[in-house]
């Protein structure tokens, strides 16, 4: 049996000596290209029955050289290596034909693995029309981290096709920044993003909101809504939070998601329903369809394409890569230019980020904001993250959401939780916001009189509030003065 031939483009020595002896151990013939003018002899020659290249490379940029490459071979099939490891390359290796791409760094066996897998698949390139590369959306995804390289591999093979996509990952990991690259970098681009969080929605209104009334459908429909699908016509719908949707809507999605149409809330008119559906959740969708909370048939309509974004505190050096972003994004919006003290990047990095980008893209606003000195210290950084100091070098390392420190937001939510289980299946009572209201206030007041040693005028300046709002609210909480 003929052994293939595999043509190694790269300038640097090292590369074509490791890639090479590598690949003859696996029983392969190799072919070394040192620039882009012998890679493109050698195609056009006949040799080579798959070639591996660098971008970057003297004669040319291989990405460049790669549609007329593909042309005169159109079954040769190209893996693409690239120290440039953000999305944009990956999303243009794979436009320009490539059929994989490999960030350096890699693995000698995920290369090898690669290998076998286009030697043996059907390697005819698939014209598939796509718009040009929006290269101010890279920094809609920052990072080089070998878990970021994996989301951008996938976002690359999915970005020309109109499949339905489900992002998962924690809050703050970016899912929808995700969602805008694939719609921004794909024929839809030209049309609308429209993107819905389900968990903000009333629960009697969500069928309005996505799919539109007529005028008097219900009290309060004084006009016609065209709804969020019609307003994505064309284009891309994201719905994010798809865990809090209820199984009623769930029912109508799914019959929009297997019909393609649908009708407004008090219409008889048979919409087309011409939209790219992605979703987002932080939830765990194959559980919550275990409980009986979420239709397993909608799942999988939704689960074609799983991407999963990693947390931050898996991404390693992305977070100073991301905090040096932030700073300059800070910058140009008007805050002061900082930059990050050795020691400050030593905290960021061994903070374990429950909040994970944006908790970091909040941190940095706020210290840019509050601090006047041009560099930020590790002092500043301990300041802000004041419990820092309660973790192990193994919890951070390891640490998951109930082992990090809690802000106030996520302490009410999980006692609200526990509040709503308590009643079971019935509503608690009517007045909860003013109730809710109450139980902070009476807290907060009392902590400031004790830090203010019972100085009703310090205390109200604390809390920013007037003197006489504060003694009024001394008196209805009934609040004892230390």
């Amino acid at each position: 049996m003929k052994k293939a031939t595999i043509i190694v483009a790269d300038d640097d020595a090292a590369i074509r000596l490791v890639v090479g002896e590598t690949l003859r151990q696996e029983g392969w013939h190799v072919l070394e290209a040192v620039d882009s003018i012998e890679l493109k002899k050698a195609i056009l020659s006949g040799e080579g029955d798959l070639v591996i290249t660098d971008v970057m490379m003297p004669g040319g940029n291989a990405l460049d050289l790669l549609p007329a490459m593909i042309e005169a071979r159109p079954k040769l099939p190209f893996l693409v290596m690239s120290a440039k490891n953000t999305l944009e390359t990956a999303i243009k290796a794979t436009r320009q034909g490539a059929q994989d791409y490999l960030p350096k760094p890699f693995d000698l066996d995920v290369l090898t693995r690669k290998v076998r897998e286009l030697l043996n698949q059907n390697n005819t390139i698939a014209d598939i029309p796509a718009p040009e590369i929006k290269v101010e959306d890279e920094n809609l995804l920052i990072g080089s981290s070998s878990a970021m390289q994996t989301v951008y591999r996938i976002i690359a093979r999915v970005v020309p096709t109109d499949l339905t996509v489900l992002i998962t990952g924690e809050s703050g990991t970016g899912k929808e920044l995700a969602a805008r690259a694939l719609h921004n970098n794909g024929p839809r681009n030209a049309a609308a993003f429209v993107a819905v969080n389900m968990a903000a929605i009333p629960r009697d209104l969500i069928e309005s909101e996505l799919f539109g009334h007529e005028r008097g459908a219900f009290t309060g429909a004084l006009a016609r809504s065209s709804g969020r699908f019609g307003q994505a016509q064309g284009g891309t719908l994201f719905l994010d939070e798809i865990g809090d949707m209820p199984l009623d809507a769930q029912t109508r999605l799914l019959r929009v998601l297997q019909e393609g149409e649908y009708h407004a809330v008090g219409g008889s008119k048979v919409i087309h329903a011409n939209v790219r559906i992605m979703a987002a959740t932080h939830q765990d969708l194959g559980e919550l369809v275990r409980k009986g909370q979420f239709r397993e048939d909608l799942y999988y309509r939704l689960n074609v394409v799983p991407l999963s974004l990693p947390p931050l505190r898996m991404r390693g050096d992305d977070i100073i890569e991301l905090a040096e972003f932030f700073l300059k994004q800070a910058s140009r919006s008007g805050l002061p230019p900082k930059t990050l003290a050795i020691d400050a990047a030593t905290i960021l990095k061994s903070y374990s980020w429950p909040g994970n980008v944006r908790e970091l893209e909040n941190l940095l606003q706020r210290v840019t904001a509050l601090y006047a000195s041009d560099e930020i210290t590790g002092n500043i950084l301990a300041g802000e993250l004041p419990k820092l100091s309660d973790f192990s070098p193994h919890e951070k390392q390891h640490s998951t959401r109930e082992q990090t420190p809690k802000n106030i937001s996520v302490s009410l939510r999980e006692h609200l939780d526990r509040y709503f289980a308590a009643h079971g299946n019935h509503i608690p009572p009517d007045g909860l916001y003013q109730r809710l209201l109450k139980e902070m206030e009476r807290p907060l007041i009392e902590k400031c009189l004790e830090v203010t040693e019972g100085n009703q005028l310090k205390a109200a300046k604390l809390l920013g509030l007037n003197r006489n709002t504060l003694r009024k609210k001394i008196t209805e909480n009934n609040i004892q003065i230390p």
